[in-house]
Formats: structure tokens, sequence, C-alpha cells
């Protein structure tokens, strides 16, 4: 599941971002920086792009947000020479947290998210800059991701690679490796990691996502090399999730209806 050539990985990613951006009349791209390895690497493949004077990177931190994470996060702004945004969005979260009277963790992380989505796009706006999403393959497959949330974008570069393969490339385009190796975490509240949410490593879930999506195994092929458990979780929350990677179901009614006979590719009409 490695990546073939990396050098040609990086390069067919940076193209893309270049194209797909520009491509609309856009010029640059604004992107959260949370100090972990995708937004990083995200960040990485971006300033290669457009140029480090069209990336917007935003630091978005909560009240409950490691410092690890902020310094992590100025350390990428730091060796990419962008000067980035730092905006607290406590005051805002909490307005919505206190006010809907939330005190369930998952309902609060989904606020951040979304809250965090809210300014990006108004930057958007502002800058003149397509929202880049930094979402890799796993997560989108596992449904780790709050809709209309971290999973908003224009663009994304990462949404092809498994979370193994991400940790591949950006040590390899040089993000530093005390961000590659650390334990993923959202960052939603304090010692949350991805992998505990989850209830299996990536690397295991890579793995069984691998055979059954590309390899074209059925689930129950796998229970003796990796465990019925894990296998039935993965294969549970990819069937789940479906909806999140889908655009929102519109009634058909008519004879042309768009997500049905009226498909217009990416490019259509420039």
């Amino acid at each position: 599941m490695k990546a073939h050539n990396l050098e040609v990985l990086k390069r067919g990613l940076v193209l893309f971002l270049r194209q797909e951006i520009t491509r609309f009349g856009f010029r640059k791209a604004i992107i959260g920086l949370s100090g972990g390895v995708d937004s990083s690497l995200a960040a990485f493949l971006l300033v290669e792009a457009l140029g480090s004077e069209n990336v917007v990177g935003v630091m978005l931190p909560y009240r409950l947000s490691s410092r690890e994470s902020l310094e992590h996060a100025r350390m990428v702004a730091d060796i990419l020479s962008l000067k980035p945004l730092h905006i607290d969005i406590t005051p805002m979260a909490d307005a919505f947290i206190e006010n809907l009277k939330i005190d369930d963790k998952n309902r609060i992380g989904n606020v951040l998210a979304r809250v965090r989505m809210i300014i990006l796009y108004d930057l958007s706006a502002k800058y003149g800059g397509l929202v880049v999403g930094t979402s890799n393959k796993t997560e989108l497959l596992l449904g780790y991701g709050t809709l209309w949330g971290d999973l908003a974008h224009a663009v994304n570069p990462l949404g092809d690679l498994y979370k193994t393969q991400v940790w591949e490339l950006a040590s390899y385009v040089g993000v530093p490796e005390e961000i590659v190796r650390k334990k993923p975490t959202a960052d939603l509240w304090p010692g949350q990691t991805d992998e505990a949410e989850l209830g299996l490593s990536y690397a295991e879930a890579d793995a069984i996502l691998y055979e059954i999506l590309e390899l074209h195994r059925r689930p129950e092929q796998l229970y003796d090399k990796y465990g019925e458990g894990k296998v039935k979780r993965v294969w549970t929350l990819l069937k789940r999730n479906q909806f999140k990677r889908k655009p929102p179901i519109i009634a058909k009614v008519g004879q042309v209806s768009i997500n049905y006979e009226f498909i217009a590719p990416r490019d259509w009409g420039t």
C-alpha cells in the first residue's frame, strides 16, 4: 500500500492543486493549520503549488486545544514562510454550547468543527481564495469527520491517500518528524486521540480497507487475518457513513435532475 514513487506523487498533487484552484480564476488558498500531519502536508503542497504569498494559513484554537498543537502549527508556518492568522474560536463556540446547553463531547466537537469552517469560508470570501480540505482517505471512508465542518472544502489533495500514505509522503516532503510521528488527534478535548475514537490503529484500519476496497475481499475473508471484531468495526463504519461521502439526495421528479442525468464535469463551461 506504500506509494510507488513519492516524487511523482508529490508532483502530481502539486499540479492538481495548482490546476484546480486556478482554473476558475482563483489564486489563493485558505487552509486551517491544526498542527497535525494532514494539514501540515497539505500546507507544504499548497506552498509549492501557489507560493507562500498565496496561501492563507489559519490557526483556530479553542480553550481546550493543546499547546503542542499550536506550537506545531506555528512551526509549519515558519518553515513555509507563512504569516498565519490566529483566531480564538472560544467565544463563538461557547456561545453555541452554552445557549444550546450542550454537554455531550461529540456534539461539542461538531460545534467546534463547524465554527472553524464558518471562519475559513468567511476568509475565503475576504481573500478570494478556495478552502482546501485536509481529510485523508481513511477518515473519509470511516466517516471520521464532521459534515459541513472539517469535511467541507472546495478542493482536497489528500482524499485518495490512506493515513499511512499521508505519513509516508509527509516525511518525504519535509514535514517535521515530531509532527509526523505524534499520535493523531482532532484536538477536540484533552487527551483525545483518533485511534482511541476509532477503536483500532490507522495501520490496522488501512490494511482492512485496502483489502476490502482495492483487493475486493469480503469482510468474512479477513476475520482470521485481522480479527473478526476489528473487521466488523471497519465494515460497519464504512457502510454507516456513506451519506457523508455523497451529495445530499434530491427527490427526482423531473426528466433532467441534478446529480442524476445532469452531472456536469468540474471544468464544464470553462
